[in-house]
């Protein structure tokens, strides 16, 4: 068991051996474990569904795992400011099925989506084929609550950055600077998420043929040109479709 949450995807980072984990339900207990850690000088490693393939969620030796995939609630779904306010644990689609309800839509899209949470979304700056037209994960954090270390003797305290608003000009931007900071800053116990109207149609795909990558790259740049902006653009070269066609057996004929 301990093994199996001491390592995220990759397969090339190194995994040291950790002493214990910790699955907390909310920020109070997270508050708790970063404090006691601390007295204790024992490092600390927070993960979320273990999704990543960076190892950001790889323990170190002597660590304590820090799991937030128990703190996995939808704390509020505001639809008159069009936001969400989440745990951490939240999985990415589950959001997308939560908000879809109110006739709205959360755009970052990974292709851990169905598996990975809201919290390691905004540690690692999460994207997918969707950023083309509708930006990454730090264009819709608006604010988070996190744990953070500190001097001695304040170690887990509560801050919040941020905002519940579309306009926000003042201050440093520290809620950008957390997202994607994979861990290193604190933990994240609550996230402010921005929302979109759901998309009036159903999208529609268009499959292009191309001679070479230059013929290809040359289509995207017209599109560009003539103002057009799909939602996602994806290259594959015949290798890939044959493998898609060997898995999925969609009667594709690769070129």
């Amino acid at each position: 068991m301990l093994s199996g949450l001491s390592h995220d995807e990759a397969e090339w980072a190194p995994v040291g051996r950790a002493l214990a984990a910790v699955r907390v339900t909310d920020a109070g207990e997270v508050q708790q474990v970063v404090r006691a850690c601390a007295a204790l000088s024992v490092p600390v490693v927070t993960r979320g569904a273990g999704t990543g393939l960076s190892g950001g969620a790889n323990a170190t030796d002597g660590c304590l795992i820090l799991d937030l995939s128990r703190m996995n609630r939808v704390l509020e779904i505001d639809t008159e400011n069009l936001l969400a306010v989440v745990q951490p644990g939240v999985i990415n689609n589950d959001l997308k099925a939560a908000v879809a309800e109110h006739g709205l839509w959360y755009p970052p899209d990974p292709a851990s989506a169905p598996w990975s949470t809201i919290g390691g979304n905004v540690s690692t700056n999460a994207g997918g084929l969707c950023c083309l037209k509708y930006g990454v994960t730090r264009d819709y954090v608006l604010g988070l609550e996190a744990v953070m270390g500190g001097p001695a003797g304040e170690y887990g305290s509560r801050v919040r950055f941020g905002r519940r608003t579309t306009k926000g000009v003042s201050g440093y931007d520290l809620t950008g600077l957390f997202v994607g900071s994979e861990g290193t800053f604190g933990v994240i116990t609550e996230i402010t998420l921005r929302l979109r109207p759901a998309p009036a149609a159903e999208p529609r795909t268009v499959v292009g043929a191309f001679d070479g990558l230059v013929a290809a790259g040359a289509a995207v740049a017209l599109c560009t040109r003539r103002g057009l902006q799909p939602a996602a653009l994806e290259l594959l070269d015949r290798h890939c479709m044959q493998a898609v066609e060997d898995w999925k057996h969609l009667g594709i004929e690769p070129g």
